[in-house]
């Protein structure tokens, strides 16, 4: 064995990889997200505005994935006003702190200071901020957009209904898919119904009030229907490929992985229509080949392709937390700290590097729990997961060996607060 081990490859160490991040580590993403592009990361955003102009504070969730968070978020970010952000842990991924607590009774996310005044429930926050700083294109209440808000919950209840409430067969099943169909078909037509992608004509409150949920259909419905939304609707195809093109969008799009896992405690579980072609998109989605659907070109997710720098951003993102990631793996810091160098390694030269012996489940274990955007973005995910897939299935003793089971009653084995303790300076500003 120890001759072996002599040949193997052997993997960058930690300041060979630090060397390799430096690039992406000096973008402004890394060195001040105040004033570069839309981020999870940021806990200010200036928009060329002096601090002492700041009137708001968003409160959102550690995550970035409360999807009543991302529509304000949004909002601010289109609208470019400039705000400070405070985090809240969700109740499904850890303890919420009790200084936001007694400031929210119910802890309910978000919230939004403005002026020293208080404002709870996003709606009623997208109202003050549209009273307040002017409207993002055609304003909430205009007499056009009441239907269209309308539809949005109808369109949301008709996907609860077919995702969340177990079928007792294919005819149940059928039923709660042309449920949904009927609401999505009305939000085709409506994106058809006046000159450009959005509703309405150009982006609007109303666009931003469907963005979080219509995101979260498309990956669910993906996962666990293996139906792919916007292959069915080139109209709502459309929407996203135009959304993709804003970096505000781009900044708070999560993807099919951290969805399909997160969406289940928020929901009260989601139900698996169990045909081959779901059975086989949601393998794909969990341990990749990604894009989950071939050829290229159509690929549900994302219109956007790869960026040159997503690799150097994934390691540059891993170096922020290292520690903190090897302690909380189930193979701890001395069992995990040469395979993670491997798959790392993997990520930023391209080349084999093979782990130890025992090494899949840790590698799998972290790899199912990346989560965009919080950690980084779409395509950055993809390629950190591919390469530790990738050498997970080079483990010489148990290549196909799983991790620890991604939970379904809640997501604590998200907890933010180790991170939030044990950050890395690297990168400057905590999650």
């Amino acid at each position: 064995m120890a001759g072996l081990a002599s040949v193997l490859p052997e993997p960058l160490d930690w300041a060979q990889l630090t060397s390799e991040a430096a690039s992406a580590l000096a973008t402004p993403a890394f060195t001040d997200p105040s004033t570069g592009p839309t981020s999870a990361q940021a806990l200010q955003r200036l928009f060329g505005h002096p601090e002492g102009e700041v009137r708001v504070t968003l409160y959102r969730d550690h995550h970035a994935w409360c999807p009543y968070c991302q529509k304000v978020w949004l909002w601010l970010e289109e609208r470019r006003v400039p705000y400070r952000i405070r985090k809240v842990t969700m109740f499904c991924y850890g303890q919420k702190e009790p200084w936001y607590t007694d400031l929210v009774r119910g802890g309910m996310l978000p919230a939004l200071e403005l002026d020293g005044r208080l404002i709870t429930e996003s709606d009623r926050i997208l109202e003050v901020l549209e009273t307040t700083f002017g409207p993002l294109g055609l304003g909430m209440n205009a007499r056009e957009a009441l239907p269209l808000r309308q539809l949005e919950r109808q369109l949301f209840r008709a996907w609860c209904q077919w995702l969340c409430v177990p079928s007792r067969g294919a005819a149940e099943e059928a039923r709660g898919q042309e449920g949904f169909e009927r609401f999505a078909e009305h939000f085709a037509i409506a994106l058809t119904a006046d000159a450009g992608p959005f509703l309405l004509g150009e982006l609007g409150t109303v666009d931003l009030i469907f963005v979080p949920y219509l995101e979260r259909m498309n990956a669910s419905l993906a996962y666990f229907k293996g139906y792919l939304l916007r292959d069915r609707y080139p109209a709502i195809d459309r929407w996203f490929r135009h959304l993709e093109q804003r970096s505000t969008y781009l900044g708070t799009q999560s993807d099919f992985h951290t969805h399909a896992h997160d969406l289940p405690p928020q929901m009260g579980g989601c139900h698996a229509s169990g045909t081959p072609v779901q059975r086989a998109l949601a393998e794909r989605i969990d341990a990749g080949p990604w894009p989950v659907v071939a050829p290229p070109g159509s690929d549900p997710e994302t219109s956007q392709s790869e960026p040159a720098d997503a690799a150097g951003v994934a390691l540059a993102r891993v170096l922020r937390h290292r520690d903190t990631l090897l302690a909380r793996n189930p193979l701890g810091p001395a069992g995990l700290d040469r395979p993670l160098r491997c798959a790392l390694t993997r990520l930023i030269t391209g080349r084999e590097c093979p782990p130890p012996a025992g090494s899949a489940r840790g590698l799998r274990y972290l790899c199912d729990r990346i989560s965009v955007p919080r950690d980084m973005p779409l395509h950055s995910a993809r390629l950190l997961r591919r390469s530790l897939e990738a050498t997970a299935r080079q483990d010489p003793s148990n290549p196909s060996a799983p991790g620890e089971p991604i939970p379904v009653q809640h997501r604590r084995d998200q907890d933010p607060s180790p991170f939030l303790a044990g950050a890395n300076p690297l990168a400057g500003a905590s999650l």
